[in-house]
């Protein structure tokens, strides 16, 4: 019997599709193809149940073998093994956080090069949360008190001190759960170091024990982000609305193409900054000029600053380089697929690697060194000038597949929206819109793209059933790229999904914004990278704080429909923490131990408030999002209503 052929077709997006169509049997390997190369996977990685911590191993648990060598059981395996994903994200982040504090710290000092403070505003805000005196110090002294601060949350040693970034940007409640489950952390690298000891060969063996270290070092992970944010925010300004183009379509044939690949903006706000001042070196080579555009969290970054267009998502990386078309991918940090230099060589694209620790064999390598920013960043651009001279117009094919993107939507920004309606109290727009029954909650979309399931297929089918139910819908990460490349974050889909509530809510935000919006508002609001779920979460606090309640109470869900990578799990791990549903629509390798994965879908909302929903078909999973969004609801409706017959606050803060 012929051996039935495999579909490696695995997107809905119409753009990977053609570059796919037209690549079919050129020897070009993508991820696509990798996936099914790789088939059968192994179950018991799939599971969790395979330990390779020490060099005895790997251990599988089996029927035979119930027990690794050293004796440690299923579950001590999958709780070290999920500790360890949670360590690898938080590392990551914390490592982002840390870079953008470091370059914060020359500014401080007086060392600027050719960076600056951008948004004075957000340096104040940040300032006072922490109780710093702003008013009549130089800008200098302040931002010297928040970076310092921002130091010792990485590398602070006093046990008796904890996070202050974390204390202040959630409500006390949680703050106070977290302090009675013993999982408050005082630094970030203090808890990584932990985590690993704790995690290595004869050590920890007591599954609860992992998972609370995993909560902690969770919580570590988005006190990084939280300063990535802040930071951020301060250096380069806090993201407003802005209108710009997502997909393969924004390539242009006559322009040097410039893809920004990777998480961290030092990098790629400077290299668009230089792009913009090029011009005339790249008509000088025929071109008509140079046109950056992003991947991943770089180009989300770009995106909310900037208005550069999207290109793509992590999936379908490699694909952007088939096109023929990009004749630069510059990439800084994370998810940053190795195979992008193997398809580049099919090409004259330049693949260029900039951080130290994060390297491809045969890339072009640029030291990025923030002390001459701008010599760098012109470098890279000179590159891709060289690399447009070279490309050979036979090779290329651009899908003609775009769509336009609102996007921009810092808490800042969304609040100056809301106070539109309301200007004394913005963000009761929402909690009145949620109250009378217009919105039926609000849905945060995170995480990855997994080609275990569907390339973009899990994120469009689930958006699409919460926004005809009403749901209010936000965005980070590569979740937010694949809306924006499908047409999902622009004012023409809300008219197309919205349900008759969600639809009036937008309508009337746009009818009190229209004399400063640019474009009618998205569908989904896109808040940023993946650091910026920290966006996210104030939203939830905000919400905590209008209602008087503690935050497992708020109608507010997470879903991460193709979550792939450690960072996703990390992300996950501490929403549930701080008290949210959180469905992961790839199933996590914790099913081999029964007790761990109880806690994640069980004891953790009887704990915290927050839980995890596994669900790998989407349809079940907008039935099981929506369930708890009005589960929520509901129990609001019966304490507002006790509350208004007995005259008494009857709504408990507590969870």
């Amino acid at each position: 019997m012929a051996e039935k052929k495999k579909d490696r077709n695995r997107t809905i997006d119409p753009a990977a599709l053609e570059v796919l169509a037209r690549t079919e049997g050129s020897g070009i390997e993508s991820a696509y193809d990798r996936y099914l190369n790789m088939q059968p996977q192994c179950q018991y990685g799939n599971t969790g149940i395979c330990c390779t911590i020490c060099i005895q191993g790997p251990c599988r648990i089996t029927k035979k073998a119930s027990k690794g060598i050293c004796g440690a059981a299923p579950y001590t395996i999958v709780a070290r093994n999920l500790l360890r994903h949670v360590l690898g994200g938080t590392a990551c982040h914390s490592d982002h956080g840390f870079h953008i504090t470091m370059v914060m710290k020359e500014i401080a000092d007086g060392h600027p090069g050719d960076y600056s403070i951008t948004d004075s505003a957000k340096l104040k805000m940040v300032a006072e949360r922490f109780g710093f005196p702003t008013e009549g110090r130089p800008e200098q002294d302040v931002l010297k008190d928040v970076v310092n601060l921002a130091m010792e949350e990485f590398s602070r040693l006093d046990k008796k001190v904890y996070s202050a970034w974390l204390e202040k940007t959630i409500v006390p409640e949680r703050l106070e759960k977290a302090m009675e489950c013993n999982i408050m952390p005082n630094s970030i690298h203090k808890t990584i170091a932990e985590s690993m000891a704790q995690t290595h060969m004869g050590m920890d063996a007591d599954p609860v024990n992992l998972v609370f270290q995993s909560l902690k070092t969770a919580l570590c992970d988005y006190i990084g982000m939280h300063i990535a944010t802040d930071l951020s925010d301060i250096l380069f300004g806090t993201p407003t609305p802005v209108v710009s183009e997502a997909n393969m379509g924004v390539l242009e044939e006559k322009m040097v193409n410039i893809a920004l690949h990777g998480h961290n903006p030092i990098l790629s706000e400077m290299v668009v900054k230089a792009a913009r001042d090029m011009k005339d070196e790249a008509i000088a080579a025929g071109a008509e000029g140079i046109k950056c555009m992003g991947i991943c969290c770089t180009g989300n970054e770009v995106l909310m600053r900037q208005g550069v267009p999207v290109l793509t998502n992590f999936a379908s990386q490699e694909l952007a380089i088939m096109t023929g078309a990009v004749d630069v991918m510059v990439v800084d940090v994370q998810c940053i697929m190795p195979g992008i230099q193997t398809v580049a060589e099919c090409f004259h694209t330049k693949i260029i690697t900039t951080i130290p620790n994060a390297k491809i064999p045969s890339s072009y390598y640029v030291d990025f060194d923030e002390t001459r920013a701008q010599e760098k960043a012109r470098e890279i651009v000179g590159i891709a000038i060289d690399a447009y001279k070279q490309r050979d117009a036979s090779k290329v094919s651009i899908p003609q597949v775009k769509h336009k993107v609102v996007a921009g939507f810092s808490l800042e920004a969304l609040t100056d929206i809301l106070a539109a309606v309301n200007p004394d109290n913005p963000i009761k727009v929402i909690t009145d819109a949620i109250d009378s029954g217009e919105l039926a909650g609000v849905c945060l979309f995170a995480g990855c793209n997994n080609l275990k399931v569907i390339h973009d297929g899990s994120h469009t089918a689930i958006a699409k059933e919460l926004a005809k139910n009403n749901v209010l819908l936000v965005a980070t990460g590569c979740a937010a790229g694949s809306y924006a490349k499908l047409g999902l974050m622009n004012g023409d889909a809300v008219e197309e999904y919205a349900g008759e509530g969600l639809k009036a809510f937008i309508n009337r935000l746009n009818e009190a914004n229209k004399d400063k919006l640019q474009d009618k508002l998205p569908l989904i609001f896109h808040m940023g990278s993946c650091v910026d779920n920290t966006r996210a979460y104030d939203l939830v606090t905000a919400l905590a704080q209008e209602w008087q309640m503690d935050t497992p109470k708020v109608p507010f869900v997470a879903s991460a429909p193709e979550a792939m990578s450690e960072k996703a799990v990390s992300i996950g791990s501490w929403v549930v923490t701080l008290g949210m549903p959180v469905h992961v629509g790839v199933m996590p390798p914790i099913p081999g131990s029964p007790l761990v994965d109880g806690i994640a879908l069980q004891i953790a909302q009887d704990v915290y408030g927050g839980y995890f929903i596994w669900e790998e078909d989407p349809a079940e999973a907008a039935k099981k999002l929506l369930g708890a969004l009005q589960e929520r609801t509901w129990k609001l409706k019966v304490h507002k209503m006790a509350q208004e017959q007995y005259e008494t606050d009857a709504i408990s803060k507590t969870w």
